[in-house]
């Protein structure tokens, strides 16, 4: 309920993603019953045997304080929504709400898999080679320690590997410079930690290594990473206003737009956050994935297939036993 077009881009989105998988899982909507039954009768799916709705009386939106909205509002969508995770009735919780709320909500109602000090959200970044670097964390704290670092880094190896099949993942420290003698206190105490992890630790890399093939995974403190983030989400926009703005200097121009429009919409499609849904929160027990506002039923309809997935591959079982063994390989 929390969404900048809810409930109607999340109930157009459930119902495509159930589609798309055939039917291999139920999903569950957590908010105001006649307002969702509302979106399901417009879109003919009332009946829906797969669909199901839990009654949330309150929404925590985007203006209230993330902790205190928590307290205040026991039965809002969010708060509904990890209550059924914890106790076992859904197995993954997806939202397009406020952000804080979403990354608070996980850590207080679901709590943190033991050894993880600090949750993580991370994103992926296309690059030439056709894969995907991640990076870890995008925005889940400001002020990383040293040792979240090293936390991000098996969390990330480990999503890589199953999300994005990856064998022995690499994994890079972002900083000012590749030299082991640049960066700053949180890279100078970061890296001998990560040396030490077990991860497939390749050294320091650089912000211009993030779109390109260096490594797999990226660490950084999540100040930096949420910039990056935001950075590189207002490319597309940029892009086709220029592209809107060169097609209209005339019809030699408009014609040759045209021409490229296509080809340029299949090569930024990558770029694009409805591909991807949302961003995943590793370090909590049980699957959470966190949506824009703004969210396209698009976007939510790959934010729950992302979901299933990561729960079909176990991912948040096998980061606590990895993290429990004390090593990321055996």
């Amino acid at each position: 309920m929390g969404g900048d077009f809810s409930p109607k881009n999340e109930v157009e989105g459930a119902l495509e993603a159930i589609r798309m998988s055939n039917g291999r899982f139920r999903v569950i909507l957590a908010g105001m019953r006649e307002e969702i039954e509302k979106e399901l009768s417009r879109l003919g799916a009332s009946s829906n045997p797969l669909i199901e709705i839990a009654q949330a009386s309150q929404v925590i939106g985007m203006e209230d304080e993330p902790v205190a909205g928590l307290r205040q509002k026991k039965d809002s969508s969010i708060v509904k929504g990890f209550d059924l995770v914890r106790d076992g009735a859904a197995s993954a919780f997806v939202s397009a709400g406020n952000t804080g709320a979403v990354m608070s909500g996980a850590t207080l109602l679901l709590g943190r898999i033991p050894g993880v000090s600090r949750p993580t959200i991370g994103s992926q970044f296309p690059r030439p080679d056709g894969g995907f670097t991640l990076v870890f964390d995008v925005g889940s704290t400001v002020d990383s320690k040293a040792i979240h670092l090293r936390e991000y880094a098996i969390m990330g190896s480990i999503y890589a590997e199953q999300i994005l099949g990856v064998t022995r993942p690499s994994v890079g420290l972002l900083s000012v410079g590749e030299e082991r003698s640049k960066g700053n206190e949180l890279v100078f105490e970061a890296a001998p930690l990560l040396e030490q992890s077990g991860v497939n630790f390749i050294g320091n890399v650089e912000g211009g290594d993030v779109f390109k093939a260096t490594c797999d995974v990226i660490v950084c403190d999540g100040f930096v990473g949420n910039v990056m983030l935001k950075l590189a989400e207002s490319m597309i926009p940029v892009m086709r206003g220029r592209l809107k703005k060169y097609a209209a200097k005339g019809i030699l121009n408009k014609l040759k737009a045209g021409i490229t429009a296509s080809v340029l919409r299949e090569v930024l499609k990558d770029f694009d956050y409805q591909e991807f849904g949302g961003v995943p929160l590793l370090g909590v027990r049980g699957v959470t994935i966190i949506g824009h506002g703004r969210s396209t039923p698009k976007a939510i309809r790959n934010m729950i297939l992302k979901a299933e997935e990561m729960v079909r591959k176990h991912v948040v079982g096998k980061i606590t036993e990895t993290l429990k063994a004390g090593a990321v390989h055996s």
